[in-house]
């Protein structure tokens, strides 16, 4: 951290002029100065650059009250004009012109430059162009969107959240989706609930930031806590614990999310040789650590840590660049007929939650295989989807029939089975607008929703099927953002500094009710769903990328 400034600038620049320090402003005019210097930078009156954003420009030029926040990556012929902001972990590279009044959300790409793909020469080897983007006034670019050379976007547009911008965008459209298609006009009266983010009160986008702030500020500290030095160093849930296998990997996520690097305690290197020493070259399982079934069969898909590790282990290698060095044969193996006939053994009724997560495992496991160009079994990916599209209930939008004995169970079962399916793979979920009143329903329980009952499970639960079926309808929108609200007011207040969240709000719970790296890891994504709903998650500065990420990890092929 920068002695000069807060971090409450650097993750909003906009509270600076008003709030600084002298001091903090002399700092902030010398850094100015330096980029005047450095790169012939024209900076306006009461712009604020953070000491944290990578600014490395050709030539650059920034109007008045205009920002660049943390992490920011800035290179190229930049032109800002007035009262725009570039929020954090944002990329504006290549040639890049836009006007006054822009919003930048976090996590966004704009890229006013591509690379040469001449078949006789390898890529990297090939010179850059550059067309160049122009935006025009008042435009609002929503989180991790991304901006492609050539484009060109009107006057009063808003690019909506996670838009790929592949075309031009004429003035007043507001945009949305892979690749971006025309929604409607923005002077229209009526916005449909799905295309942008909604905008939300002062008062609690200040609380996100505060939140956000001191996760920052602890992550080391708690990532360090939970670090052993025994035994060549591990990771374990909390002090005193055992290591394993899934507390190394809720490190690298935190870490991720909190500092945009690896844990400290190792090497980016060190990290990835790790973990995929772990896996079984037999199955492509990862068992926990200690086992001794590495190479002999008898770790089995579906039973145990391991089945869990495809998940957990599988995004933290995505997270720092790497891969499996094994497919994982365990369901690469599986031909249509052996899928449908697991699926059909599945104890549902009395353990909708296992099913689920069996569902979610094999999804996922099959998401690693396609990524790494390893075959599945020919139409078995297509068996599994056919099979749950037969089987779920129009009445629910389930697969299990809830009652108020097996609710619990059948809403964490379907949160589950989604996540690793149609979450991961970009299907549209069925029966959406039923889903989402079993789902309220089930919100609605003082048991596991009141305050100081709710757990990670629970919440996680219910928040991931809401916002993904509310990006198919806006049936009961409102009850689920006041829901949304009424749970993210209570979990913003669970931080422990120095420590993070623990997985249990109930005290009762025992070691479930002190911080550990499962909890924090959990809370976190958490924590963005339940903002997002609320269409203030930018305010955070980070977004899932890893177990709990919310765009599709790969698209399935379609004719």
């Amino acid at each position: 951290m920068n002695p000069q400034h807060g971090l409450n600038y650097d993750y909003s620049p906009w509270t600076f002029w008003s709030s600084a320090s002298e001091a903090e402003r002399q700092a902030q005019d010398a850094h100015h100065k330096r980029l005047v210097k450095r790169a012939g930078a024209k900076i306006g009156e009461r712009a604020f650059l953070s000491p944290l954003a990578n600014v490395d420009p050709d030539t650059l030029s920034i109007g008045a009250d205009s920002f660049i926040a943390a992490y920011a990556y800035i290179t190229g012929a930049i032109t800002l004009g007035d009262d725009c902001t570039v929020n954090a972990f944002s990329v504006v590279r290549g040639n890049v012109t836009m006007g006054d009044g822009v919003r930048i959300g976090a996590h966004t790409a704009i890229l006013g430059f591509n690379h040469s793909m001449d078949a006789s020469e390898p890529v990297f080897k090939q010179p850059l162009t550059s067309k160049g983007i122009t935006i025009g006034d008042d435009v609002w670019i929503g989180s991790n969107v991304v901006v492609l050379d050539g484009v060109t976007v009107g006057s009063h547009a808003v690019l909506a959240a996670g838009a790929v911008v592949t075309k031009d965008v004429p003035e007043w459209s507001i945009v949305g989706g892979n690749p971006a298609r025309r929604i409607r006009d923005r002077r229209e009266a009526t916005i449909p609930a799905t295309a942008v983010e909604a905008p939300s009160d002062d008062a609690l986008m200040a609380e996100l930031a505060a939140f956000a702030n001191a996760a920052r500020a602890d992550a080391s500290a708690l990532l360090g806590r939970s670090w052993t030095s025994e035994a060549g160093g591990a990771y374990r849930d909390q002090p005193g614990a055992e290591p394993t296998v899934r507390a190394h990997c809720d490190a690298i996520e935190i870490a991720d999310l909190l500092l945009g690097s690896v844990p400290p305690q190792l090497s980016r290197d060190e990290h990835m040789a790790r973990l995929r020493k772990l896996q079984d070259p037999v199955t492509g399982l990862v068992p926990e650590f200690g086992s001794d079934v590495y190479g002999d069969s008898t770790i089995t898909f579906g039973a145990g840590p391991a089945t869990y590790h495809v998940l957990s282990v599988g995004y933290a290698l995505d997270l720092i660049g790497s891969r499996f060095e094994h497919p994982i044969h365990a369901i690469a193996d599986m031909d249509p007929a052996a899928v449908t006939s697991s699926l059909d053994t599945l104890p549902w009724r009395n353990e909708a939650w296992g099913s689920g997560a069996w569902v979610d495992a094999w999804g996922t496991a099959a998401h690693w295989n396609l990524a790494q160009s390893h075959p599945n079994a020919t139409g078995s990916l297509e068996a599994l989807f056919g099979w749950l599209l037969t089987r779920v209930s129009s009445a629910s939008g389930t697969w299990v029939t809830p009652t108020d004995d097996n609710r619990l169970e059948v809403v964490n079962g379907y949160y589950r089975l989604t996540r690793g399916t149609f979450a991961q793979f970009g299907v549209p979920i069925p029966h959406v607008e039923r889903l989402v009143d079993t789902v309220l329903e089930h919100a609605a329980d003082p048991r596991y929703f009141s305050p100081g009952r709710q757990n990670a499970c629970n919440v996680l639960d219910v928040v991931h099927p809401l916002w993904l079926a509310l990006k198919q309808t806006t049936h009961r929108r409102e009850d689920a953002r006041n829901w949304a609200r009424t749970q993210l007011g209570q979990a913003l207040e669970r931080w422990v500094p120095g420590e993070g969240m623990a997985f249990s709000a109930e005290p009762s719970t025992g070691d479930g009710n002190v911080p550990t790296l499962q909890g924090t890891e959990m809370w976190l994504a958490i924590i963005w769903y339940l903002a997002d709903l609320l269409g203030c998650a930018g305010t955070l500065g980070y977004r899932p990328r890893g177990v709990h990420r919310p765009e599709p990890a790969l698209s399935l092929p379609t004719l």
